[in-house]
């Protein structure tokens, strides 16, 4: 009895030890505000895949990306970077457009 302890005890350990598979890549995507332009203005992604886009400010002032058909809405301070969570998508086109400067629109299209 005994020795079935011992063993099962080292089982127990050896699994407890043992290197676990490593995590799986996370898909990203960047995007950036400048000079009143998302960049890139078109933006094509794997479809059905879930991906982090992070949207970068480099203005002056803030942005906000913003996609009803994305249902995403982040406002991104001057200077900042942050993450939005997207997916997975089906094949299509989704436009996204800066709230505080209409005129600023891109689309993602997934592929």
């Amino acid at each position: 009895m005994r020795k079935m302890w011992i063993v099962l005890r080292a089982g127990m350990a050896a699994t407890l030890l043992a290197p676990l598979p490593a995590a799986a890549q996370e898909t990203s995507y960047s995007l950036t505000v400048q000079n009143g332009r998302y960049e890139p203005s078109t933006l094509a992604v794997k479809a059905g895949v879930k991906f982090k886009l992070v949207i970068s400010n480099k203005g002056t002032m803030p942005a906000e990306f913003e996609s009803p058909e994305l249902n995403r809405e982040k406002v991104v301070p001057p200077g900042a970077s942050l993450p939005v969570y997207i997916g997975p998508l089906a094949p299509g086109a989704y436009p996204f457009f800066d709230d505080f400067d209409q005129k600023n629109r891109g689309q993602i299209v997934a592929k």
